[in-house]
């Protein structure tokens, strides 16, 4: 086996260990926030992949597979991650006939 695959694979199989780690530590509160980094992050990387796509530069038909593949899976995560993130920042705001309802008890 190449030396430089092997140590590709390596780097790939630590970044996933601490990814795990660093993930599974954030407490509830944080993961809105960070899902709105992640779909951010994600974003460039959809955009980068259009300009690659758009150049027009010969990269064979497999490379142009998989990267209309990560275009498609990453526009997915991208609007499916601000729909849930959305939906659950809806979830602290209050229905709307609720501010009338405490003004009423309190008065």
């Amino acid at each position: 086996m190449d030396s430089e695959l092997v140590q590709n694979l390596g780097i790939l199989v630590l970044a996933g260990f601490a990814g795990f780690l660093v993930i599974s530590k954030v407490p509830n509160t944080l993961h809105t926030p960070l899902m709105s980094a992640t779909n951010a992050v994600h974003g460039v990387v959809v955009l980068a992949a259009l300009i690659v796509l758009g150049q027009g530069v010969d990269l064979g038909v497999f490379n142009d597979i998989l990267l209309v593949i990560a275009i498609i899976f990453g526009t997915i995560n991208v609007v499916g991650g601000f729909l849930v993130t959305d939906r659950m920042l809806g979830m602290f705001k209050g229905k709307p006939g609720d501010k009338a309802k405490k003004q009423e008890e309190t008065a």
